[in-house]
C-alpha cells in the first residue's frame, strides 16, 4: 500500500474499532431519570459514516468523525449532535452491553446511552497496572493518552496503562516527533474470551487475564516498524486462524507454541503463508486490510482502503469494486448486522449495504 495514502488513513483515525462484541442477553428495562433526549430527524446520512452497528432492538447506528451519530429505526433517521449530549462530533466506537446499553466512544469521552437519554461514563483514577478480565466486561480505545485503553466492567471505567515492549521503547527513541506507537486501532474478543489490541506500530497483542502475548509488527506484515497501515483489523475465521491486515493467517489455539523464535524464545503461534496478495500479483500491494469481518456463512469480507471489497471463501476470492461516478472511492468500515447483511462505511460517501451482487449506497 503506498505510503502516502496510509499517512491520510493515520491523519484520520485512531482505527475504528474491531468487531467482536456479542449480544445475546435480556435488555435492561431501566427508566429515564432525565428528560428523553430527542435528536433531528433528518432525510440522510452523513457523508462521512466510519462506524456501523445494530443493536439489540434492531436499530442502525452510524458514527461520524465528523457530523456526529445517526439512529435509523427501519422508518426515520435522528441525527445526535453536542446540542443533543455527545461531548464531541467524532465518534469511533458503537457498542452494546447485556442489558441493551449501547456506547459510543468519541475523541471526548465515552456516552452511555440507555434508551432515553445520554450520560458520560467517568473513569476511575485508581490502579492502572491493575487489568482485569470478566466474561461482561468492554473495551475501549483512549484517544486522549495512547498509552492508555478503558475497561468497563458494567460499573467502573478503568483506566489502564499498556504494557511495554522493547521496540516500542526504541521506536520512541529513534522517533520522538511521531505519533504514539502504542495507539490502538482497534480491540476484539476472541472465541475464548480474551481480549485482543491492534496498535499502529507494533503489531498485535493478546491478553488472556494473567499476561500479554505479542505479535510484533514485523511479523505481521513483514515491514518492520512502517511505513504500513497499522492492526486495524482482527478476526477468527471458522477453522480457528487469526487474520489481521496482511497476507498470513495465524494458528494461535489449534497448535500453540510450537514455533521457536530467532532468539531461541518459544511464540504462542504459528504464521503460515495464505491467499497472498488479493489480486494475485506477486508484487501487488493489495495485502493490508482496514476492515476484516466473518458472515453468516463463514466467508471472510476484506476492505481495502481505494480497491473494494475482497469476499474470501476457502482458496476463493471474489471483487467487489466500490465506486462512484466510475471511480474507486476511499472505504473504511464493514459490519455484519443481525440479519447478516453486510453494511460499508465510507470516508467520503456514506454507507452501502451489499445486496447480493453488489453494495449500493444506502438512501433512506
Amino acid at each position: 500500500m503506498k505510503f502516502n495514502i496510509l499517512i491520510f488513513i493515520s491523519i484520520l483515525t485512531i482505527l475504528t474499532s474491531c468487531n467482536g462484541q456479542t449480544n445475546t442477553q435480556k435488555i435492561s428495562s431501566e427508566k429515564p431519570t432525565e428528560p428523553l433526549v430527542t435528536g433531528d430527524t433528518v432525510r440522510k446520512l452523513s457523508n462521512n459514516i466510519m462506524v456501523i452497528y445494530q443493536d439489540k432492538r434492531n436499530n442502525y447506528w452510524f458514527g461520524s468523525w465528523q457530523d456526529g451519530l445517526f439512529k435509523y429505526d427501519g422508518e426515520s433517521i435522528v441525527h445526535f449532535t453536542t446540542e443533543h449530549g455527545l461531548p464531541s462530533s467524532r465518534v469511533e466506537e458503537i457498542k452494546e452491553d447485556k442489558h441493551g446499553n449501547i456506547y459510543f466512544n468519541t475523541s471526548k469521552g465515552i456516552i452511555k446511552y440507555n434508551g432515553y437519554n445520554f450520560s458520560i461514563l467517568q473513569e476511575t483514577i485508581g490502579d492502572i497496572e491493575k487489568w482485569g478480565l470478566s466474561v461482561n466486561d468492554i473495551w475501549f480505545k483512549n484517544f486522549t493518552d495512547a498509552q492508555f485503553v478503558y475497561r468497563y466492567d458494567g460499573t467502573i471505567l478503568h483506566k489502564l496503562k499498556l504494557p511495554k515492549i522493547e521496540i516500542g521503547e526504541e521506536w520512541i527513541q529513534k522517533n520522538p516527533t511521531s505519533p504514539n506507537p502504542y495507539s490502538i486501532y482497534c480491540t476484539y474478543k476472541d472465541s475464548k474470551g480474551y481480549i485482543w489490541f491492534g496498535t499502529a506500530v507494533l503489531g498485535a497483542f493478546r491478553y488472556d487475564g494473567s499476561k500479554f502475548d505479542w505479535i510484533t509488527e514485523s511479523d505481521v506484515n513483514e515491514l518492520h516498524y512502517g511505513p504500513s497501515n497499522g492492526v486495524r483489523s482482527i478476526v477468527e475465521d471458522k477453522e480457528g486462524y487469526f487474520w489481521f491486515n496482511t497476507d498470513y493467517k495465524y494458528d494461535i489455539y489449534n497448535k500453540p507454541y510450537s514455533t521457536k523464535s530467532g532468539k531461541g524464545s518459544t511464540l504462542f503461534y504459528d504464521r503460515i503463508k495464505s491467499i497472498g496478495c488479493l489480486d494475485c500479483k506477486k508484487d501487488g500491494d493489495l495485502n493490508e486490510y482496514l476492515s476484516i469481518i466473518k458472515d453468516k456463512y463463514n466467508s471472510l469480507w476484506i476492505a481495502i482502503y481505494l480497491n473494494g471489497i475482497w469476499k474470501v471463501d476457502d482458496d476463493n476470492v471474489k471483487h467487489y469494486p466500490i465506486q462512484v461516478d466510475g471511480k474507486n472511492i476511499p472505504i473504511f468500515y464493514l459490519f455484519t448486522d443481525n440479519k447478516g447483511d453486510i453494511w460499508l462505511g465510507t470516508h467520503e460517501n456514506g454507507a452501502f449495504k451489499f445486496n447480493g451482487q453488489a453494495f449500493e449506497k444506502f438512501i433512506l
